[in-house]
């Protein structure tokens, strides 16, 4: 374990631990704690009223954010069926279904059928689809929102300091072209920060023309 991740003290609802520990007995991909600590660092910080999920899995980053924020309303996606439907059932279990919208389909397809303006975005999902996503999320994030991707870096492979397994080389490609053009657009300001598997942290900036 890296040091800094060893100095996280992550705070979060008893119930919610022992079912992160859980899923990740049952290879339920969750956010380690030291990404999780950082997405609750930074929404305490920013403190959004309306947030967007892209990856569901079975709810508990998403429990965790609401439990968080208190005044926030959530909407989520999430492609297989049966973790979204551990999801509801983890968000009326948790107390926070009545803030959350949540869809079952392909996060492409959906976001592009989406408007609304979010002020949070924690994307999540299918790695190798990020880009795909970006058009629709920047048409649904109001101007100072904050994008949050997670995996960016994952395991080494796309900064290089871990060597790339060859079935894995497609996926590598493509997040170093999401990286690539997110960290490129004059709309953003972005970090890539070397958090649990790789954070890239976005600020959607207004423009001087529209200060």
């Amino acid at each position: 374990m890296k040091y800094t991740a060893s100095l996280v003290k992550l705070h979060i609802d008893e119930r919610i631990a022992r079912r992160r520990a859980d899923a990740l007995q049952r290879d339920i991909p969750v956010a380690d704690d030291e990404t999780l600590n950082f997405l609750l660092l930074t929404l305490a910080a920013i403190k959004p009223k309306r947030i967007l999920e892209i990856g569901t899995a079975v709810g508990l980053s998403a429990s965790a954010m609401l439990l968080a924020c208190p005044s926030a309303k959530l909407t989520t996606i999430e492609l297989e069926e049966e973790r979204y439907v551990e999801a509801k059932k983890n968000f009326a279990d948790f107390g926070v279904d009545d803030r959350v919208t949540a869809y079952l389909g392909d996060a492409g397809e959906i976001l592009s059928m989406m408007d609304g303006q979010y002020d949070f975005v924690f994307l999540d999902g299918p790695k190798a689809q990020y880009e795909k996503y970006l058009f629709d999320l920047k048409r649904l994030m109001k101007k100072g929102a904050v994008l949050f991707a997670d995996d960016v870096l994952l395991y080494g492979w796309v900064s290089g300091e871990e060597p790339t397994p060859q079935k894995r080389h497609s996926i590598v490609d493509k997040i170093r072209s999401y990286l690539n053009v997110v960290t490129n657009d004059p709309d953003f300001i972005t970090s890539v920060l070397d958090v649990g598997d790789g954070v890239a942290l976005s600020v959607y900036r207004v423009a001087e023309t529209e200060e």
